[in-house]
């Protein structure tokens, strides 16, 4: 494959990300030399006969289209259409995909090889990976010509040590179905971490950090020397600290008890873990946490304790992967929640003041609404907000990709 890419170019080059769900597209064309995308849509709806593309230029105009019954590559068509006045500056796509394995520890050109890793480890994320697939699949026939590159999830956890990884189970487990931790949102964590550290004015690669990824999902990364050591997710996005729908950890005869109490089945439990527990179900409200600090602000019983064990867990989970780091630099906290919560961020730093780092009450109050900013007082420990940016580190990846192969 020809790659239509130069140095020279990248003034005027973009790469378009995309985030391909079963039955949604995400996309943003993002420039080369700025974080900022150039256009950003969806798709909403594939197949159904509510399938709506929407998207944005800039921050101006704004536009809908109808695109009933759409298929994939249906919609990878109207995209293509939207895209039209851009096609000269498209230099290559950046697909996300959540699960790659042990097989890709870093991003990588899509081809038969890649595809096929893809493929062998669908059985790992049954949700994700085929609609990922189907998307890079649609993508290439939209753009033949273009280089593809797949920027997994899990990849920047492979270097996670191997006390870290595997789980205490029979090693046939692992070493013949590959039964062990992988970790995921390694881009968020991997970009908010290098911001941090040049924020900071630190070498990346001689620095440690502590990162809370806080959305629906959630999930803690300890970094250091530019590497994950530690993380809490595990083989599945269900491991680790509570999310918004999500349970996070629970006692492993969990199933057993159920199953044997209540007679459900395997997949009642696994949607009761996956999608009906978190947030929700501890406050019997909502997944959103905006909701739940309002309703706690109201006497919501149920809402007051979600944001209890939300926050405490969350700092039983940062103070786990402390024991990772041989020092520590900063604590970041991103995501939507992370970003724009500072209730949160105080309320879990209450719980981590061993930590030596202390919040500055009025910086943590200002650091909203995609503001960057350290919010401690100490000396020591930093306390950062630094708001993550996936489709970005997607872009740089993707580069990195191209100018590997030249």
């Amino acid at each position: 494959m020809t790659i239509p890419f130069s140095a020279a170019e990248a003034q005027t080059s973009a790469v378009l990300v995309i985030n391909a769900g079963s039955s949604s597209i995400k996309f943003a064309l993002i420039s080369c030399d700025s974080p900022q995308p150039i256009v950003r849509g969806e798709i909403e709806r594939l197949g159904s006969a509510e399938a709506t593309l929407n998207w944005r230029i800039a921050e101006d105009k704004q536009a809908e289209q109808i695109l009933a019954q759409a298929s994939h590559e249906q919609g990878f068509a109207a995209i293509v259409a939207c895209l039209a006045p851009y096609q000269s500056m498209l230099k290559a796509i950046g697909h996300r995909v959540v699960h790659g394995g042990e097989d890709l520890q870093n991003a990588a050109l899509i081809d038969t090889d890649c595809l096929a890793i893809l493929e062998t480890n669908s059985g790992l994320a049954p949700l994700h990976n085929p609609a990922n697939i189907a998307g890079i699949e649609a993508a290439m026939a939209a753009w033949p010509t273009l280089p593809h590159v797949a920027v997994c999830d899990t990849a920047f956890h492979q270097t996670l040590p191997e006390m870290a990884y595997r789980y205490a189970i029979p090693d046939a487990l692992y070493r013949d179905h590959g039964v062990r931790r992988y970790g995921f949102h390694g881009t968020s964590h991997r970009y908010v971490s290098e911001r941090a550290a040049e924020a900071a004015g630190l070498s990346y690669q001689n620095s440690s950090w502590l990162v809370a990824h806080l959305g629906n999902g959630v999930s803690t990364c300890a970094v250091h020397n530019g590497e994950s050591v530690d993380t809490s997710m595990g083989l599945t996005p269900l491991e680790g600290t509570v999310m918004g729908t999500r349970s996070g950890d629970v006692d492993p005869n969990l199933h057993g008890h159920l199953q044997r109490s209540l007679g459900w089945s395997l997949e009642r439990i696994d949607t009761m873990l996956n999608r009906e527990s978190g947030l929700l179900g501890l406050s019997g409200l909502s997944n959103d946490m905006r909701t739940l600090l309002e309703a706690r602000a109201n006497g919501h019983d149920g809402a007051r304790l979600a944001i209890a064990v939300f926050c405490y867990r969350l700092a039983k989970s940062l103070a786990a992967m402390r024991c990772a780091l041989p020092a520590l630099d900063g604590l970041i906290f991103t995501g939507g929640i992370g970003e724009h919560a500072p209730d949160i961020r105080r309320e879990t730093m209450a719980h981590l003041s061993w930590l030596g780092a202390t919040l500055d009450d009025e910086l943590n109050q200002q650091t909203v609404g995609g503001k960057s900013g350290r919010i401690s007082s100490s000396t020591n420990t930093a306390i950062w907000v630094i708001p993550t940016n996936e489709e970005r580190q997607i872009v740089l990846e993707t580069l990195a990709v191209l100018a590997a192969i030249h």
